[in-house]
């Protein structure tokens, strides 16, 4: 309805393509620093899938929750300008410290980590592995707003998702322990294929 007096579609916050993220003020939705929020985001919610759906240790599950809420620490800080005077920036070399403690104790407790596995097994672990390709995509999206912006994006956030893709991998393998991971075989469809032969002239095709 467009008659006189009709005032149109209501404009929300980010109908225009633009986003208020912390100091950095206005920004359009497509600047490399909101992608990264968006791609941090998204990793959070697949973690917290697996956690939904992985039989996990006590201990595992609880380290997990503190991931989702050091994700969090992550968008937020993503938000803060490094710009002009010096700002106290939430993600600390600590963080990464943490997270390289979890992989050294969640290591024990798989049974092999050498070679290459197929990312599968168990449903927990299959979701454990997909969360592990979105942090993954999340550290991409952080590298480029650090080449954009480097001083204005916290690099401890590129480290802290590195290191946390290596964390859902050590869980992943944990998590599958029992049945066993599904292994990597190089060329194997092609050498399960047999090979198509031409029929011979003259007979039947």
């Amino acid at each position: 309805m467009n008659g006189e007096g009709d005032p149109g579609p209501v404009q929300r916050e980010g109908d225009t393509g633009r986003i208020f993220f912390g100091s950095h003020g206005e920004l359009p939705k497509s600047d490399l620093r909101v992608a990264a929020y968006t791609e941090i985001d998204a990793a959070n919610a697949a973690i917290g899938v697996a956690m939904a759906a992985a039989p996990l240790s006590r201990d595992a599950a609880t380290m997990l929750l503190s991931v989702q809420n050091d994700l969090l620490d992550l968008v937020t800080d993503l938000g803060v300008s490094t710009y002009g005077e010096p700002v106290e920036v939430t993600i600390v070399p600590a963080y990464v410290e943490r997270l390289d403690r979890a992989v050294e104790h969640f290591s024990e407790q798989a049974a092999d980590l050498g070679g290459m596995v197929l990312p599968g097994g168990t449903l927990g672990a299959a979701l454990l592995y997909q969360a592990r390709a979105a942090v993954r995509r999340a550290e991409l999206a952080v590298w480029r707003a650090v080449e954009a912006y480097p001083d204005a994006v916290n690099r401890e956030v590129g480290r802290y998702l590195n290191r946390l893709s290596t964390l859902l991998f050590v869980v992943a393998r944990v998590v599958n322990v029992e049945l066993g991971d599904v292994d990597w075989v190089p060329g194997s469809t092609e050498q399960a294929v047999a090979p198509v032969t031409e029929p011979e002239p003259g007979t039947a095709g």
